[in-house]
């Protein structure tokens, strides 16, 4: 999809260089990601808003033990199911871990589907330090269940219309997490979240494939999951007390196993809902990365692209990485 262009000369060639891969879900970026950093010496710095979890890992398309031991990966594992994990933790602990990657003089490579931490990175936004406030987040959400999703963001729309035409309605979570922040400091969230690029010269390579295409591995996809035992990991993450309401838990696969074990439905309704809603969230993720950024050099990997995507890499990289020419 992308001819290859030369990543810009406007950005300092001294500056240490940071590859981003991203991608709607299924699309393939684990596959390409690992390739890569074995042929570069790099490390994979993960995105993905749910690996974050111990204990998910089938429902988060976890990379394996083998695909661990191929490239070494940092981000996964990092909180328990029940445990809070904010995007400022995300962004602090993303830094921290390039810097290290970048110490060893191995590449770091950014790679997920997470649109919010991977621009947050590679954007340097200012996120809010606003610790949460349970008892007005508890009123906000209780105001959605009597209102509704839609009078919420009508609400932020009032007080930070720039937010507003950011967050989906339907991601109430965000919506609830920016009024907080409105509510406790007067001031709208956009205005807060300044941002300053972060010290890096950056390549961003995109991965899409033809719609059709890309819902027929989500499906395989998650047929996969069922096999390998998705519907067992859910329980054994509820049997020990971890709720359905949980962040963590919301994520696509363990909401809809989780209506299955509460007898809402059927297991082959759950799967059939997991499928219907991670398409719904393709076009969601779309949107995050949008194909007519000019930022992010896109592939698709229908044709066999792993060529112009290693020249451009190659490119990228030769003046600090010999082994990369």
């Amino acid at each position: 999809m992308d001819s290859i262009q030369r990543p810009g000369s406007e950005t300092s060639p001294k500056r240490p260089p940071l590859i981003v891969i991203v991608g709607p879900t299924a699309v393939g970026k684990t596959p390409l990601a690992l390739r890569l950093a074995q042929e570069f010496d790099g490390e994979i710095v993960s995105a993905d808003s749910r690996q974050v979890y111990r204990g998910l890992d089938i429902g988060t398309a976890k990379p394996t033990l083998e695909e661990r031991r191929r490239a070494p990966h940092h981000l996964i594992d990092v909180v328990a199911a029940d445990e809070a994990f904010t995007l400022a933790q995300y962004q602090e602990l993303a830094y921290e871990v390039i810097v290290n990657v970048l110490a060893r003089s191995k590449v770091p490579f950014l790679v997920g589907g997470t649109g919010l931490y991977v621009r947050a990175v590679v954007e340097g936004w200012g996120i809010p330090r606003v610790p949460p406030n349970e008892e007005l987040r508890a009123e906000l959400y209780r105001q959605t269940e009597i209102k509704g999703e839609g009078a919420l963001h009508a609400r932020l729309r009032e007080v930070d219309p720039v937010a507003a035409e950011r967050i989906d309605p339907r991601n109430v979570r965000r919506v609830v997490r920016a009024l907080e922040v409105y509510l406790e400091t007067g001031q709208p969230i956009s205005e807060l979240q300044c941002r300053k690029p972060p010290p890096y010269r950056i390549l961003q390579i995109g991965l899409t494939v033809e719609r059709q295409e890309l819902y027929q591995r989500i499906d395989e996809r998650v047929d996969r999951m069922i096999k390998e035992g998705l519907v067992e990991e859910v329980r054994g993450l509820v049997e020990p007390g971890y709720r359905y309401d949980l962040p963590s838990m919301s994520g696509l696969g363990y909401q809809q196993i989780g209506m299955y074990l509460r007898g809402q439905v059927s297991l082959e309704e759950a799967i059939q809902l997991i499928k219907r809603h991670t398409r719904r969230f393709v076009r969601y993720q779309y949107n995050w990365f949008r194909l007519g950024d000019e930022s992010i050099h896109w592939f698709d990997l229908l044709s066999d692209t792993y060529g112009e995507i290693r020249e451009l890499v190659a490119s990228f990289l030769p003046s600090l990485w010999p082994r990369a020419r």
